[in-house]
């Protein structure tokens, strides 16, 4: 298949993923391990697969982590630039930000944190024939109360950005992908934070410029909160979510080389296990993920929850919908349930002790 002239892309991965804590205080979100490879991974390997291969990340908290790990790209088959963003831009500040290092008439731009099934060469082919401004990815959700709304008319053009409401006109919302001419980008207001959905985008509308919807209903998630990343993770290991970055087949589980885990323990679900990891005997995990050097004791249970690296939930405890910090420690027979959170280092005590909070 021939590759797309004249496109390049820019993926924004300038966010601290504060809603992501413990996990993110240590890396940003998009790095944090995602079915054996950080979360980028996956979406830079749909962009080149895609056939785009000059990628600008625009980047904020922790940027030298993005370089140290990806360099220039050519392990991916890319052509990697960054921008490191000094102050909050927000969406179109950022995407300005890095407008300097664009040099193609097409320019897709990526939420890093939205995981899509999206076909991103279409997204592109919706662009060129419709002679768009800006092309969005609008995906239909089941319920869109939570999301705002982006209707379209019956050529496709985008009519208006509406804010939640408890009767939404439509069930498309904005997924966080689009296509940009390079010469709106460089129309966009310089050094100060921009939003997409409350300035640009109105604000073309309302000059008569074309923005054009592609909508689908492939699979979106957006990865922002713990029960996200846990599903999003499970889901490219069992191959509901795409991705060209999985080495491995896709299954109930991935096992890391360097793990350990005993004939008798039972991993399903999803389930990534990190190199250096322990599951003994009668554990049972369920899809989560075990960052490296993480230890699950016998007869223990994870269910649908992170364990931070050489994180430690000792024989007989439940963990469930849980995030624990890297090398916290879960006593033996503890229960931590229902959203808790369990801070790095963290030591919590045996006999049966129940958390439902943050820890």
């Amino acid at each position: 298949m021939s590759e797309p002239q004249g496109a390049e892309a820019v993926v924004l991965v300038g966010g601290k993923g504060t809603r992501l804590r413990p996990l993110t205080l240590s890396a940003p979100k998009p790095m944090l391990p995602t079915a054996g490879v950080p979360f980028l991974t996956h979406l830079l390997s749909r962009i080149r697969e895609a056939g785009i291969t000059h990628v600008v990340l625009g980047t904020s908290y922790k940027a030298e982590v993005f370089q140290e790990h990806f360099g220039d790209g050519s392990g991916l088959g890319l052509e990697l630039e960054y921008v490191v963003e000094d102050e909050p831009l927000d969406t179109a500040g950022a995407i300005r930000n890095v407008a300097h290092k664009l040099r193609e008439p097409d320019v897709m731009v990526f939420n890093g944190d939205i995981l899509s099934g999206v076909d991103l060469r279409g997204v592109l082919t919706t662009h060129r024939q419709a002679r768009a401004d800006v092309t969005l990815h609008l995906v239909k959700v089941d319920d869109p109360r939570r999301f705002g709304c982006v209707p379209t008319d019956e050529d496709g053009r985008v009519t208006a950005f509406l804010e939640k409401t408890e009767n939404p006109p439509t069930d498309q919302i904005n997924a966080g992908c689009y296509v940009f001419r390079r010469e709106v980008v460089e129309a966009i207001p310089q050094g100060r934070p921009v939003s997409v959905e409350r300035e640009t985008f109105p604000g073309l509308l309302a000059a008569g410029a074309r923005l054009q919807g592609h909508v689908d209903a492939s699979y979106w998630l957006d990865l922002g909160t713990p029960a996200a990343f846990v599903k999003g993770s499970a889901d490219l290991v069992r191959g509901i979510a795409p991705s060209a970055a999985l080495a491995e087949g896709t299954g109930e589980a991935l096992v890391l080389a360097g793990a350990s885990v005993d004939e008798g323990a039972t991993l399903s679900g999803g389930t990534t296990v990190g190199a250096g990891c322990t599951v003994a005997g009668g554990a049972v995990v369920e899809g989560s993920v075990l960052f490296d050097g993480a230890v699950v004791g016998e007869g223990a249970r994870v269910e649908r929850s992170v364990l931070g690296a050489n994180a430690l939930v000792q024989a007989g405890a439940v963990v469930s919908d849980a995030v624990i910090g890297d090398g916290a420690v879960i006593g033996a027979r503890c229960e931590l349930r229902h959203g808790a959170r369990v801070w790095p280092g963290v030591v919590l005590p045996e006999a049966g002790v129940r958390f439902s909070t943050d820890v």
